[in-house]
């Protein structure tokens, strides 16, 4: 293989022109149908065959003008100090408030007063506004409404605040990439200590990411994509593009030191580290394509966008970035920084800071490897209380409108207000529709944990009128709901708690009376998405770890470096999970990144980060190892390959971990609390990666091993194909051409 990238790489350094044009034309290509076909993104995270969701879809099969998924806003009103809103004047207020509210979107708007939602001393409101489309779907009259709605109540003397998912700031801002693009243009400065060095992996990278970006964004005309698709593409194609480009770009600037022309440099650059780069894009696809055996439909769309992005980024650092440094000619390695060495990246010659570091690590291996094992446990402890839910207002800046609605209704109508459940009663089947409702009515009852109030429109059985009335609306569409307010918050263990407890109490349902109770709202969702990424997650991680050992194996020739890697990237894991725990679940240092309230963590994350931190951690043992590898088998002694290959690689993939950690830093500080959990986990994964597991960890394990890390059965050995990731074919085959002279040469 490393001779067909060979040609690549020299192919594309001597038709730069028509390689750099082919990549702008996709980009705009891309553009194009951004602006002309892209639709918008829909949050709603729902699994069609759970109890949540089946709920759901009998609404709307039996009443399809009610909109299940539609947006919802709460206008939450507020008496002066001191007064109460029970006044004709504050009644008159808000009932010409939730008429200016109303638009054609609007299915519902409560009046507080008919619906009971005025606190018990008559200082708090709250209406709830649905509208019959998701909050992208809802455009700028909607919005202007809801404002001048809560104008009118702050005219009259009261305080509006409007919560709810209908309006919501964007979940990230160009600010997020701009943090990483600016650490990343420092680490490069540094490592390459060139201004224009520096900036050839971040013109791929960004070329990359934009062809990807507005791909996904034409697809949203088409499909439904979450917003946090486009934010992860983002983060893991700018990560990724920036190192993958740093790779290739240290080894052709090590053989430009060695006195190869910039062509053959570059071509051998593709060859050789262009090996690593295909090997290393090729697990992080695997690991985040794999995300589609969860057959959880947001996961795959975002797992197979992020994994197109990284794809595209390889293809780019392999053809584009040849291209580039074609035009940038002796521009590249020259205009050195003043006080930059401008080392070779590639580490070789003169006593690094990184020989410096593995001597140490092998010459006190065992202490090391206790100490970071031990560090690796002790870092990952908060997982064994790692609690998962959907996020809600509830995890918002309490400088944000939905928060500070959230904690008022809170405080004045309990946690439960913010998340009621939904009892939904199936009678088509029933023997007898009306006394079945009263029989679910009274099972809900007998659940004492947890529960604030039942409201259920059962009529009193005196009442022939209102029964025969409410006979007729069951006969009509065969379903009422039931809402069960908890004490407890939305994302509280105990509200979870409750949903199985109704769930439990409501299965003799059916044999009774022939109904059945199905449980819903948003609690409910969170309980089953988040049941259903638990099934998922050993059948993930069996079948994508299985295929990354797999290319391992055939990348290393070696059993045991493989289960080496996988050990590594397990501790990595944990570090990272428990880290998210600490700060989000826990509260500690949670100022840090923008966060003010303790909140369990995000539903997705552990499946997502370990697809994403399983293909980054492969990245560093690929490049890490694999010139450890090259020393081994070219005839060094295992444990001095490790310190040579080490020394070799230390400073490109430190400089690569730092320039990852910048990019995910930037999205920890993102609005949207996905988008920040991700980023932030990714950035403590990486962290441990990096430094912890890969600096100390294995060469402190592989010097203790010693020539046992390199062993592979040999019928199996015999039966591999032969990939060389080190290029030692390429290099000899160089060495054997008559044309080797001509290399570098139109027509060669």
């Amino acid at each position: 293989m490393a001779w067909y990238l060979y040609k690549l790489g020299r192919w594309s350094f001597r038709n730069r022109f028509k390689v750099i044009a082919a990549w702008v034309a996709l980009l705009i290509l891309g553009g194009v149908g951004a602006a002309t076909l892209s639709g918008d993104t829909n949050d709603k995270f729902e699994l069609g065959d759970t109890e949540s969701s089946q709920a759901f879809d009998l609404i709307k099969e039996r009443t399809p003008d009610v909109s299940t998924d539609g947006a919802t806003a709460r206008l939450v009103v507020q008496a002066a100090d001191g007064k109460t809103l029970t006044d004709a004047d504050s009644q008159a207020a808000i009932a010409a408030a939730l008429k200016q509210a109303t638009t054609d979107h609007v299915v519902s708007a409560s009046d507080p007063f008919t619906t009971g939602t005025v606190s018990q001393d008559g200082t708090t409101a709250y209406s709830v506004i649905s509208y019959d489309r998701v909050a992208t779907e809802l455009d700028s009259a909607d919005e202007k409404a809801v404002d001048r709605a809560a104008e009118t109540l702050d005219d009259a003397g009261l305080t509006a605040i409007v919560g709810g998912d209908a309006f919501v700031e964007a979940s990230h801002g160009a600010s997020a990439e701009a943090v990483g693009i600016v650490i990343a243009f420092i680490v490069l400065a540094i490592t390459f200590g060139s201004l224009i060095a520096a900036g050839m992996p971040l013109l791929t990278a960004v070329v990359g990411v934009g062809i990807g970006i507005l791909g996904v964004t034409t697809l949203t005309g088409f499909i439904d994509l979450s917003s946090v698709t486009p934010a992860l593409a983002t983060m893991l194609g700018l990560a990724v593009g920036i190192d993958y480009a740093l790779f290739i770009m240290s080894r052709f600037k090590h053989e430009v030191l060695g006195g190869k022309t910039n062509e053959e440099a570059a071509a051998t650059a593709v060859g050789t580290a262009g090996s690593a780069v295909v090997f290393a894009g090729l697990t992080v696809v695997i690991a985040l394509a794999g995300l589609s055996i969860t057959d959880i439909s947001f996961l795959i769309q975002m797992g197979l966008a992020a994994a197109v992005t990284v794809t595209i980024a390889v293809l780019i650092a392999l053809t584009l970035l040849p291209a580039i440094l074609a035009v940038g000619g002796n521009k590249v390695t020259a205009g050195r920084l003043p006080g930059l060495r401008g080392a070779d990246a590639d580490g070789a010659g003169g006593r690094t800071n990184g020989r410096r570091w593995v001597d140490l690590v092998t010459r006190f291996k065992v202490p090391a490897l206790i100490v970071g094992v031990g560090a690796a446990v002790a870092m990952s402890i908060p997982v064994a209380s790692m609690e998962l839910a959907l996020p809600d207002d509830g995890t918002k800046t309490s400088d944000t409108a939905q928060r500070q609605a959230y904690d008022l209704l809170g405080e004045k109508f309990g946690e439960g207000s913010n998340g009621p459940l939904s009892v939904v009663i199936d009678t088509k089947d029933a023997d007898d529709p009306v006394d079945a409702v009263r029989a679910a009515v009274a099972k809900l009852e007998t659940v004492k944990d947890d529960v604030a109030s039942i409201q259920a429109a059962v009529p009193d059985p005196s009442d022939t009128e209102a029964v025969a009335a409410f006979q007729q609306q069951l006969d009509a569409i065969g379903y009422t709901a039931i809402q069960v307010v908890p004490e407890s918050g939305p994302s509280a263990a105990a509200t979870k708690d409750l949903v199985t407890d109704i769930r439990d109490t409501m299965q003799s349902l059916p044999d009774e009376t022939g109904a059945r109770a199905l449980v819903t709202g948003q609690t409910a969702v969170g309980v089953d998405v988040s049941q259903s990424l638990l099934d998922a997650f050993p059948k993930y991680l069996l079948v994508v770890v299985g295929l990354a050992l797999i290319l391992l194996v055939l990348v290393f020739r070696s059993i045991f470096v493989p289960v080496k890697a996988v050990a590594g990237f397990l501790a990595s894991l944990g570090i990272s999970l428990g880290a998210t725990v600490a700060v989000f679940q826990w509260g500690w240092l949670q100022g840090l990144i923008g966060l003010d309230a303790e909140s369990p963590v995000v539903f997705i994350l552990p499946l997502l980060l370990t697809g994403i931190l399983f293909g980054l951690a492969m990245d560093y043992e690929v490049f890490l190892v694999s010139r450890m590898r090259e020393e081994y088998v070219h005839g060094m002694d295992a444990r001095d390959a490790v310190v040579v290959g080490f020394q070799h690689s230390a400073r490109v993939v430190t400089a690569a971990a730092l320039i990852m950690m910048g990019v995910f830093a930037g999205f920890a500080f993102a609005p949207d609390p996905i988008i920040k959990s991700i980023g932030f986990a990714l950035t403590i994964g990486v962290l441990a990666d990096a430094f912890l597991v890969r600096m100390l960890l294995v060469p402190a394990l592989m010097s203790i091993v010693g020539k046992n890390m390199w062993w592979i059965p040999s019928w199996l050995d015999r039966i591999m194909p032969n990939v060389d990731i080190e290029g030692e074919s390429l290099a000899r085959r160089l060495a054997g051409s008559p044309t080797q002279e001509r290399i570098g040469q139109p027509g060669a």
